[in-house]
């Protein structure tokens, strides 16, 4: 405290004697040198673009018509919110932006993502573990800087050792920078912040590690993007076989399945088959990240030899991929204990009991039936309905929202007298477990018989599940013009109006 005094004392003294100007350059250059922290200047630190002019366009115009017109090739892509990765390929734009873009196209670009994680391999220099850039505040394109998350950055370093920083493993790599431009244009420029990562090392144990520090921030506010080319540089015949052999393993989501495809591709004498996946350490690290939440999808593959006037005798493998959540499904057993869970709940209700709760043991042998969803039970007395209520979200056990809904459908619906014990053994339930509910821009994307519908405007809202279809004979158009007339209120045409959400989902019935 006294050494500041101190010092702004002898300032304020020289101030008398010094020309004023000249002082109050002084008094500037102090206040800047006070501001810096920890050695680091207020001027933030950017990453320049070293792949522009070589891997894709160096003018920003020109480079936002390249990526568009992929984007474009891929318009009638079905947008999917619960996306929580994606591979793509990381070579030149002419070779291999068709199929990246396949995979951009899927990400709702009204997502907000907190963070974008950006995984791909080492080009350049060895590495025992991951490096992770956390010394630039931006990576700059043609089209502007995109920022780092900095602060996530560093936490990774700091949560294990097998985190670290290389400059040279970042400086000239192109396999992350080349995924930027894409990210720019499906997010409108507003890309949420990245965290660069680059996997060198091929040791399991340390893949594992890595993992393991990941597969937290794996869930639905982040997006990991694993970068990486496939076969390297057979004939166009031979990289279609090869290529698909690796993609057959990955689609299954097993390590040992990807590292035995890859092996078996080197033993088959392939000529000039240098790879099989330059990205296959950063592959493998998001399987192992991987869970029974979420299954692999494979969109599209291609190889150089498919681009306009390539050579065919030495070519590069493209494939993408995307992370879903998977298919909800119940066996068998399950489908019985909800139906003697929605009856017995009926059944508590005559005599007065609340709904029976199931002990402990329930849960770990019958894990689907405490997931969040939707779902309709539906009463129903010789062949006619006499009952049917719902619960759209996920914000309740299933076994608890079917026991709640079964004695709402037996007592509370409001177009029948309640179900009485007398007839109680002459109705039969009928469940619908609902997955989660997915927006569409047009009815070109509702199939009938397979999607329920969903209607929304204001604080109107109607649903016809799936099966409703099998009772009517109605076209697509009619079945959803019924529902905004009949069911939510807004008119044949409401379903039209452009403030009108439409929504569909999908029913496991039984």
């Amino acid at each position: 405290m006294y050494r500041f005094q101190l010092f702004f004392v002898s300032l304020r003294l020289k101030w008398y004697y010094m020309n004023s100007k000249i002082a109050l350059l002084i008094l500037m250059a102090t206040i800047v040198t006070m501001t810096s922290c920890n050695g680091k200047t207020t001027e933030p630190k950017v990453r320049p673009a070293t792949q522009a002019g070589r891997f894709y366009e160096a003018n920003p115009e020109l480079l936002a018509q390249e990526v568009d017109s992929f984007l474009q090739l891929h318009s009638k892509t079905v947008v999917n919110n619960e996306v929580a990765g994606i591979i793509v390929p990381h070579a030149g734009y002419y070779f291999s932006g068709n199929v990246a873009a396949s995979a951009y196209m899927m990400l709702n670009p009204k997502k907000q993502y907190k963070r974008i994680f950006l995984l791909g391999p080492s080009h350049h220099s060895y590495l025992s573990g991951a490096s992770v850039n956390h010394a630039v505040d931006y990576y700059a394109t043609p089209l502007g800087n995109v920022k780092v998350d900095v602060d996530v950055a560093d936490s990774l370093i700091k949560a294990d050792s097998v985190f670290s920083y290389h400059e040279d493993a970042h400086s000239q790599e192109h396999c992350l920078e080349v995924q930027l431009p894409f990210l720019q244009r499906r997010f409108n420029g507003d890309v949420p912040p990245i965290v660069p990562i680059i996997i060198g090392s091929n040791d399991l144990t340390n893949l594992e590690r890595i993992a393991k520090v990941l597969k937290p921030y794996m869930n639905s506010e982040n997006l990991f993007i694993i970068s990486s080319d496939f076969s390297h540089y057979p004939n166009y015949k031979d990289a279609c076989k090869v290529d698909a052999n690796t993609a057959k393993a990955i689609e299954t989501g097993s390590v040992q399945e990807l590292i035995d495809a890859v092996c078996e591709n080197a033993e088959r004498g392939i000529r000039d088959l240098h790879t099989s996946a330059c990205g296959e350490l950063p592959i493998i690290t998001l399987m192992m990240m991987l869970d029974d939440r979420y299954k692999i999808q494979h969109i599209m593959y291609q190889n150089s030899g498919d681009a306009p006037d390539h050579d065919r005798s030495r070519v590069v493998g493209y494939h993408s991929f995307a992370v879903i959540p998977k298919g909800f499904s119940l066996s068998d057993d399950e489908k019985r204990i909800l139906k003697d869970i929605a009856l017995m709940s009926i059944k508590d209700s005559l005599d007065g009991k609340p709904i029976a709760k199931p002990d402990a043991s329930f849960f770990t042998r019958h894990s689907s039936l405490s997931q969040k969803c939707g779902a309709f039970v539906s009463l129903h007395k010789h062949g006619r309905l006499r009952g049917c209520i719902g619960h759209f979200g996920e914000d309740t056990p299933l076994h608890e929202i079917v026991a709640e809904m079964a004695r709402s459908a037996a007592f509370e619906d409001p177009r029948f007298m309640p179900v009485t014990r007398e007839e109680l053994t002459n109705i039969d339930i009928e469940i619908s477990v609902l997955t989660p509910m997915r927006r569409i821009n047009s009815i070109d994307e509702f199939e009938l018989h397979k999607h329920g519908i969903y209607i929304r405007r204001g604080y109107r809202s109607g649903t016809f599940l799936p099966q409703v279809a099998d009772e009517v004979n109605w076209t697509k158009e009619e079945f959803v013009s019924h529902c905004a007339q009949d069911k939510a209120g807004i008119g044949w045409d409401g379903w039209k109006d452009p403030e009108t959400e439409l929504y569909v989902y999908e029913a496991i019935v039984f």
